[in-house]
Parts: structure tokens; sequence; C-alpha cells
């Protein structure tokens, strides 16, 4: 385990700042969301690249994010820029109460932020010891350590397996049951790491054996998956047609979800049961894949594994012009 990090040293470097910004503005004194605002690197270059005028709200289910957003240095600018504590999933029952049925654009960053790895009371890095808690809206839910506590073997099987892609996951969880069997059930990091360790035979060179069945227990304790699709479509709901959707995503289960997603929603589909129909008009067009560039992945390595893809609102039916 390395040594705690200080709270001094929590800070964030947003990833693909620069070319999210610039592909989500289109109307710079429109309405924007930043649905994931963390510690408001993206919301920050938003406000910056935004006429007086322009109104950004932000979401973030951490309670921590939303107190560093309104107290502070980190306080924004109160006439254009509002947050709100809540998942991102719920963004347009969220605008709806302010009277906003349209915005110009979405800005989904999936990434888990600095300050919550870094800070060992969240419980999300194998790296610091510290109690086994992974989610990201403290206020309620269940813990990880919870979810071990009280789970089956074959349901622990299929969460490491299914949102870690581990391939020793039967193994990991049958030693886990057994340790909690035993009247030691993992409540830390650590001890959760060393079982972990204990039932990888091998692993890529560079990766900790606990890379994977931590990613996978955050990913289940949060539901994360479930947030992304729902978001997805709220988003859609909420853009006004030529808004632009922006998502960045860090692992291959988030972006195979955002990938199918454009790609279902670019296509115009004939209903089969009502053939002479029209059909459903076309409502995104893909725009662009991006991923960091060497001078970033050298100032930041988290940036490696970002892929960010910018989609466009548009109802087109079949057969008319773009």
């Amino acid at each position: 385990m390395a040594a705690t990090p200080p709270p001094a040293s929590w800070q964030h470097t947003t990833v693909l700042l620069v070319e999210a910004v610039d592909a989500l503005v289109t109307d710079p004194d429109g309405i924007y969301v930043d649905a994931t605002y963390g510690r408001g690197g993206h919301s920050r270059r938003l406000l910056a690249s935004l006429s007086p005028s322009a109104r950004l709200i932000a979401f973030d289910r951490d309670p921590d994010a939303v107190a560093a957003a309104s107290e502070g240095d980190e306080r924004l600018d109160d006439a254009r820029f509002s947050i709100r504590h809540a998942r991102f999933a719920r963004m347009a029952e969220e605008l709806a109460e302010r009277d906003i049925a349209q915005v110009d654009g979405v800005l989904l960053d999936l990434g888990v932020s600095s300050p919550q790895i870094d800070n060992p009371a969240r419980g999300f890095s194998f790296r610091f010891d510290g109690p086994l808690d992974m989610r990201m809206d403290t206020t309620r839910g269940e813990s990880a350590a919870d979810f071990l506590a009280r789970a089956g073997e074959q349901q622990i099987a299929e969460v490491i397996r299914d949102y870690g892609e581990e391939r020793f996951a039967v193994s990991i969880a049958k030693a886990l049951v057994a340790r909690r069997t035993g009247g030691h059930g993992v409540r830390t990091t650590a001890e959760l790491s060393q079982v972990v360790a204990g039932a990888v035979k091998t692993r890529e060179p560079g990766q900790d054996p606990a890379t994977r069945t931590f990613q996978a227990l955050r990913i289940f304790v949060n539901a994360e998956l479930e947030e992304l699709e729902q978001g997805l479509n709220a988003a859609l709901a909420l853009l006004r047609p030529g808004g632009r959707l922006v998502v960045i995503s860090f692992h291959s289960l988030e972006d195979r979800i955002v990938k199918t997603f454009i790609a279902r929603h670019s296509k115009s589909v004939y209903d089969r049961r009502a053939p002479f129909a029209e059909p459903a008009p076309v409502r995104l067009k893909a725009l662009a894949r991006v991923r960091a560039g060497e001078a970033e992945l050298r100032a930041n390595p988290r940036a490696r594994s970002a892929i960010m893809r910018v989609a466009e609102r548009t109802d087109v039916p079949l057969g008319a012009a773009a």
C-alpha cells in the first residue's frame, strides 16, 4: 500500500478539456449541461467559452463535488451557473422543475475523479488502505463491503466477471466467501486486495491483480452502466435540433454502450408491425471519436484509456436531406 496522500494533493486534471468544450459549444448564448461536474474543470472552461447570457447547469451525485462547487475558491459564476446534487439520469426531471425543456449541449465525463480515487476514506483505490465503500453518493445505497457481506458466491462471481471482465472471477468469489465464512469478511481496501492477490494466478505486466475487481465492484455498487443508459436517453430527450452530445468514457463497457446508443439513433427504423407507417426519424448524427494526444498523455497518464464520442441531435426522416 502506498502512503496516504494529503488532502492538498487531491487535485483533478480534466481529460480532453479543450476538445470536449470545443465539440460541445455551438451557440455561446445557449443552455448547456455538465452532467458530471467532478471538480469543475469542464464547467470552468465552458463558462469561459459562453456569453454573459448563457446558462450552465451541472449535476453530480457526489456530495463532496457539490460542496466544492458551492464553496471557497472553486465557487463559480452564480449568475450563469448552478449545480444540483442528483444523478445525471434524472437531468430531464431536474431541468423540468426549472422550466427548461431543451438544451444546446450535454457533456458526460464518466471517469472517477482524482479526489475520489486519492481519498482513502472513499474506498475506490487499492493503492491506499481505507474502508471499502466505493459509493459515488455517500448519503445513500449499499457500500461494496456491505454487498460482499451478504451476496452469494455466484452473484459475486457474476459481478466481477461481467463488470470487471475478470477471468478469475470464480476463484476470487470463492476466496471472498471462504474468508467471510471463517468470520473475517472484507471491510477494507487492503483486505480485498490481499484476497484478490491470493486468488489471481497471473496478471498482465504492470497491472495490479485487484484492478479488475475494484472496477467491477465500483460499477456495480453505483449501477454505473444502468445510469449511463438512462442518462443517454435523458440527454437525447433534452437536446434541441443541432445540439451536441459529448461523452468521455474510460473503459470498454462504457464506450460500447455509448457507441451502440449513437449508432442506434443514427438510423431510421421501420416498425415491421406497421409496414406502411413512416419510419422513426434519425435522431443523432455521429460526428467524431477522439483520443488524448501525446502531450496530454505525457502530462496525465490517466487520459490513456479515455475515448470521447461526439454526436449531434437531428430529426431527419428517411430519405430527407440532412
